[in-house]
């Protein structure tokens, strides 16, 4: 029968394209959704309890009401700094780039407090703190050294690309176990690659297309404003030490230990 209950708890979905599914009398009660395209979705009837969402927002109508900004103004009134995450000019790249190696220092500090083998570990299934590192290691070779400086090879063997680049030809082993210092000394760098490039930037030059990117890789081969490839860095940046900070609270109470 159409209106017949199927009942497919506790089953795991993964790599799907549903693109103009329709879902009708859905119980998603205790559900899980990780790394979801959620463009041009419309939701009605829908009930929203005790929901915690983590992602990038725009134009997310709840009952008339777009809720994006409000989002960012909370956040911007809990943490000025996350403001100052959108630089529109050099001046403000280069501020935005202090203020996230500070942090980060401060955040990397609090990691060596803890026992290394934790450093390896995932919460919630999210990457680990040294997994971490090693994507911004990828975020910063793909935007800043493929895309903005035109290598087309710039890779290190302990970049960690995004999960969905396990589908790609990606020429190295993801599954290492490298060392915090190991991965540190890729990432201080990286890190001195981003301060080099943004001590030269200027404003011209941010409101500028990159040369077309070559070679197989992510992002694909093309020419990209300066400004979009420079602000993904540092948005990169920005989250995964939220992310980062989130998660070693949950290791520091599992190890007994306090920051």
């Amino acid at each position: 029968m159409a209106d017949q209950l199927q009942v497919l708890s506790d089953a795991a979905y993964d790599h799907l394209r549903l693109r103009g599914a329709t879902f009708a009398w859905i119980d998603l009660a205790g559900a899980e959704v990780r790394h979801a395209g959620l463009r041009d979705v419309r939701m009605r009837g829908v009930e929203l309890q005790d929901v915690e969402i983590d992602g990038e927002l725009l134009n997310v109508v709840i009952n008339g009401v777009d809720v994006a900004p409000l989002v960012e103004a909370e956040l911007e009134r809990r943490d000025p700094d996350y403001a100052k995450m959108k630089p529109a000019d050099a001046a403000g790249f280069r501020e935005a780039w202090e203020i996230l190696e500070r942090r980060w220092a401060d955040t990397v500090d609090r990691a060596r407090d803890l026992d290394p083998d934790l450093l390896h570990e995932r919460v919630d299934g999210e990457w680990s703190f040294v997994e971490t590192l090693r994507h911004l290691c990828y975020a910063t070779d793909a935007w800043v050294s493929r895309v903005y400086l035109g290598d087309p090879d710039p890779w290190s063997p302990l970049d960690l690309p995004f999960d969905s680049m396990r589908d790609w030809p990606w020429p190295y082993e993801m599954d290492v176990r490298p060392s915090l210092d190991e991965v540190l000394a890729l990432r201080a760098d990286r890190q001195a690659t981003v301060r080099r490039v943004l001590a030269e930037l200027t404003d011209e030059r941010l409101g500028e297309k990159t040369s077309a990117v070559e070679g197989d890789g992510w992002p694909p081969p093309d020419s990209y404003d300066v400004c979009e490839a420079l602000g993904i860095v540092v948005n990169e940046e920005w989250h995964h030490r939220r992310y980062a900070e989130r998660d070693l609270a949950a290791l520091e109470s599992r190890s007994g230990s306090s920051a």
